[in-house]
């Protein structure tokens, strides 16, 4: 697998398997889980309230897109083996991409966001930001690249600190209906 690219690195485009694959709100969430613990495909079903064949589906396209991978096999709680999936890490910025993965597709990191931050409670917001700008498109492109500079600071240094505590986030920047 190719390394991560630094921050001031340009991230690969996506394929479009790839697309698809971070194209569901489902899928995400495992990645973030997956992200934080190595989890098998029942303890993601128990975590996200889904059925384990349901699970396994969404765990095997995050497979075969290189998202996921297998873990080392471990000895479970009652003696059985388990097989759990930790997440690869790999990323891109699908500031347009994810338009090619359908109605659903753009909005699938804003669902998976809404249903982690239920899922946390609002005691867990630890900052928030709602804003109006007047930008030219050269204006809404610096901004972007700012915050994906200062956000890839800190993503490619996370290994760092592994004993903090986790905290997740999401930066949208979309034009305004009116």
């Amino acid at each position: 697998m190719d390394a991560e690219p630094t921050g001031a690195e340009q991230k690969p485009a996506a394929t479009a398997r790839e697309i698809k694959a971070l194209a569901h709100p489902l899928r995400l969430r495992i990645l973030r889980l997956c992200g934080l613990h190595e989890l098998t495909n029942k303890q993601l079903a128990d975590r996200l309230g889904q059925d384990p064949g349901t699970m396994l589906y969404h765990v095997r396209q995050l497979l075969s897109t290189g998202f996921l991978e297998p873990a080392e096999v471990r000895t479970g709680e009652s003696g059985a083996l388990e097989k759990p999936y930790r997440s690869t890490g790999r990323s891109w910025h699908l500031d347009t991409a994810l338009r090619d993965a359908g109605p659903d597709g753009p909005l699938a990191p804003v669902e998976a966001f809404r249903e982690e931050l239920a899922e946390a409670g609002p005691d867990a917001l630890a900052s928030l930001s709602r804003f109006v700008l007047h930008l030219s498109e050269a204006d809404a492109e610096d901004l972007t690249t700012r915050i994906h500079a200062v956000l890839s600071e800190y993503t490619d240094s996370d290994r760092q600190r592994p004993d903090q505590p986790a905290y997740g986030g999401i930066f949208v920047l979309h034009r305004s209906p009116d």
